[in-house]
């Protein structure tokens, strides 16, 4: 004949209960656990992803217009307190001279550079340029308006502290040196503008 089972003291009860909640808390800990741990690492994934308060533009364009819009845009983010990089290829190259040389150059180095206007107070507009008189035009209607021209622009991004980049490949196809463009501008390939893009909030193909 079987001993029945002596019953359990309430100490030994209490016992019980409290081994079962403590296993059942400690699961529950340990997914809450594995769960902040995700969702940190998504955290930090998403902040290294979240582009920085900057502003990114390509200029390509050499025509008054275009190189007057870059110009407004960059100056009013730099105002705003964004950091502000322009990238200048090709034609955009125009809105950095100061001057124009052709000691040292090779025939086709020179008609390229003769082809490039001289600084931003002599590039044409995008339409009705009408062989120079569409500029002319414009700027007389821009000083009536008070609106300021492309070399104001262009030194007040400076002072506001606008980075510009010349594209050093576009040089050499142009024609330019760097002793015809505007001092203390910076100089950079591809790598150099994709890695501010990259960073930027807005960028823009002007």
């Amino acid at each position: 004949m079987e001993t029945p089972p002596s019953p359990l003291s309430p100490e030994a009860i209490q016992a019980l209960v409290e081994k079962a909640v403590e296993e059942r808390l400690g699961q529950r800990l340990s997914g809450i656990e594995e769960a902040l741990r995700e969702l940190k690492g998504v955290s930090i994934q998403q902040k290294a992803h979240i582009p920085e308060d900057r502003a990114t533009l390509l200029v390509f364009s050499g025509e008054m217009d275009n190189l007057m819009a870059a110009f407004n845009i960059a100056v009013g983010a730099a105002s705003m307190g964004m950091q502000v990089s322009m990238f200048f290829t090709f034609w955009g190259l125009s809105a950095l001279r100061v001057k124009t040389t052709y000691a040292g150059k090779t025939a086709g180095e020179k008609m390229a550079a003769l082809m490039l206007p001289s600084g931003p107070a002599s590039v044409p507009t995008s339409r009705m340029n009408m062989a120079g008189v569409g500029p002319v035009f414009f700027k007389h209607l821009m000083r009536q308006r008070n609106v300021e021209s492309l070399p104001t622009l262009v030194d007040l991004a400076r002072e506001l502290g606008v980075r510009m980049i010349a594209c050093e490949m576009s040089l050499k196809v142009m024609g330019v040196t760097r002793d015809e463009l505007i001092p203390g501008i910076d100089y950079g390939g591809v790598a150099t503008y994709l890695a501010d893009a990259a960073k930027s909030k807005v960028t823009l193909f002007i």
